[in-house]
């Protein structure tokens, strides 16, 4: 039997919290600045790892930096929303982050998320916060597959749900 796609635990990403107005004009472009990408609307991410932000919640956004310009990226931050009710708060180490890349990817996840991946209900580019097996989790679709983020004391946990699932025979359900 042969994996159905490939599994790997990224190395550290740049993670920073932002709460506040998102429709605020500073908060729009605090986070244009912060990392190259415009205001995701619901259950949207924009860019990638390396410079992306995704909706978490009315009031809540992920944004997502190289890890080395995370203290810069939040001196800029609250730089930038000086005056304005929000919260900035760097994340990068409470968080692990895996890759499942190749053509059933969403075989994998579907596996082990109560979520319809079927590419006409989540595409490249949508952003969910759901359960993954027993333990809380995010994940989003881009060209290669999902990436997926949960608290990294779960990470462990996590990597081996998601070998397990790559490890097993196409369902083809979502095909």
């Amino acid at each position: 039997m042969s994996n159905l796609a490939e599994i790997t635990r990224s190395n550290a990403r740049g993670m920073i919290t932002l709460r506040g107005d998102l429709t605020s004009a500073k908060m729009k472009s605090a986070v244009k600045a912060a990392c190259g990408q415009g205001m995701p609307t619901s259950a949207q991410v924009l860019g990638d790892g390396d410079g992306g932000v995704a909706w978490m919640s009315p009031d809540e956004l992920l944004v997502m930096v190289p890890y080395d310009d995370v203290a810069d990226v939040i001196a800029d931050l609250n730089s930038a929303l000086k005056g304005e009710h929000a919260l900035v708060a760097d994340v990068s180490d409470a968080r692990a982050v895996f890759s499942i890349n190749g053509a059933d990817a969403h075989e994998v996840l579907a596996r082990v998320c109560p979520v319809d991946l079927h590419v006409d209900s989540f595409a490249i580019g949508q952003f969910r916060r759901t359960r993954l097996a027993q333990v809380a989790a995010a994940f989003w679709r881009h060209e290669a597959g999902f990436d997926v983020v949960c608290f990294r004391s779960v990470g462990d946990y996590v990597d081996g749900v998601l070998r397990n699932a790559a490890q097993a025979s196409k369902v083809g359900a979502l095909d």
